[in-house]
């Protein structure tokens, strides 16, 4: 296990806590909670103790580390500290001392095995009428708590994945670069158009696709809730399979999937025999779509047909923050003709989805949600573009339940639908 994640390895980041709040101002999760132990210099003050062997681990105390990790007190803390990794090495300490909840535990267990995810999924597909109720907006509510509140509106799964539409290859002639697409989870199960639409991207830019049947999830769901042994396992075999491939680059449509090929890798397995080079090699290859298509292999602007219709972007945390891609995605919404964009208040705001914290704290995670909600209809848009399945599952729920009649579009789909 690496030892990076341990709490001794971010001694230094607690030290350097000065307590000052400016990461109350930011914090989604203290803002509607208004709990000391739900922002960043409250949950510091708590690793701090266990890291003095003051406070041992407890259920309670496990879930005074929830956090969105949506980075908004890194980008406030006037000290620079990285206040993520001190949470995660704490989270990973908890699961350590057997304080992984038994959701975590599934979790891990399904994700680390493809092929079992891959079957559950495909039956939930299959059986959705017997689990899930059609919703007036054209989403599916749950019949059963299913690990889903009953009042959650979800996309259907596709009966038909995305990487089992595709060709493991596509292969265009005389093309100028050949890219490695790695879907992750969402676009393979949930949002396929989404994938398609890359492939599009790609294709009509004169890149070939290789879209790897042996991918599987990024590990992205454990690292953040500190199943550090399993995520570390995923890792190499994410690098066994990428590193292995004669392409360019390796092409990601979502920023949590990103930022692990790009950072959590590398972070994994630092200092790993045969891994921790290959892991700097695959993060230094690894590119957002947005990112790609506009700078490094740049879509003819040429092709562009005229799109009416008014927009609005929504930044996720992990694409924005995370990997730094801010300006690319709306630099392709500004190039589309025939938009009309109106940018949020707040664009960079945390939509509360945070993955596993949207089933595990859905109150909290809906109401960090309304703030989102209201700054959307304050634009009068019609669609929402955004760079991160989860968060549009997250924005369809709330358009569904406050019955907006609005529509959401990954950026990839907004610039293939142009394109066409």
């Amino acid at each position: 296990m690496n030892h990076d994640f341990d709490l001794s390895a971010v001694e230094e980041e607690i030290a350097n806590c000065m307590r000052c709040g400016n990461c109350q101002a930011t914090c989604p999760y203290y803002q509607e909670t208004g709990f000391e132990s739900s922002v960043a210099r409250g949950k510091i003050a708590l690793a701090k103790s266990v890291l003095q062997g003051k406070i041992k681990y407890t259920p309670t105390l496990a879930e005074r580390f929830e956090c969105l990790t949506c980075y908004a007190c890194n980008a406030t803390c006037p000290c620079g500290i990285q206040i993520d990794k001190i949470f995660l090495a704490a989270r990973a300490v908890m699961v350590r001392n057997g304080g992984s909840p038994a959701f975590k535990k599934l979790m891990a267990a399904a994700l680390k095995n493809q092929g079992l995810l891959d079957l559950g999924l495909k039956t939930a597909a299959l059986a959705k009428g017997l689990l899930f109720q059609p919703h007036p907006s054209g989403g599916l509510s749950p019949r059963f708590p299913l690990g889903l509140d009953l009042r959650r509106v979800v996309p259907s799964l596709s009966p038909k994945t995305f990487r089992d539409g595709m060709r493991e290859s596509v292969t265009v002639p005389g093309a100028k670069s050949k890219v490695a697409f790695f879907t992750g989870c969402l676009v393979n199960y949930v949002y396929p158009s989404t994938g398609r639409a890359v492939v599009e991207i790609l294709t009509k830019s004169g890149v070939s696709v290789l879209i790897p049947w042996k991918q599987h999830c990024c590990a992205a769901p454990l690292a953040l809730n500190g199943v550090m042994d399993v995520a570390e396992q995923m890792a190499r075999s994410q690098i066994d399979l990428f590193s292995g491939l004669d392409v360019d680059a390796v092409v990601v449509a979502c920023g949590t999937c990103g930022e692990s090929f790009k950072k959590k890798y590398v972070e994994l397995l630092d200092g790993a025999p045969g891994y921790a080079g290959k892991a700097r090699e695959l993060a230094a290859k690894t590119c957002d779509i947005a990112d790609f298509a506009w700078n490094v292999a740049p879509f003819n602007r040429q092709l562009l047909k005229e799109l009416a219709m008014r927009v609005t972007y929504h930044e996720p945390c992990h694409l924005g923050r995370g990997l730094g891609v801010t300006k690319e995605p709306l630099e392709i919404i500004r190039t589309i003709p025939g938009l009309d964009f109106v940018p949020l208040r707040e664009p960079e705001r945390c939509c509360g989805n945070a993955g596993s914290f949207s089933f595990t704290h859905y109150d909290i995670s809906y109401n960090i949600l309304k703030h989102k909600l209201a700054d959307i209809s304050g634009t009068g848009a019609d669609a929402v573009v955004t760079g991160c399945s989860a968060c549009r599952m997250q924005l369809e729920d709330g358009f569904a339940q406050e019955g907006l009649g609005k529509r959401v579009f990954h950026t990839a789909e907004l610039l293939a639908m142009s394109l066409k």
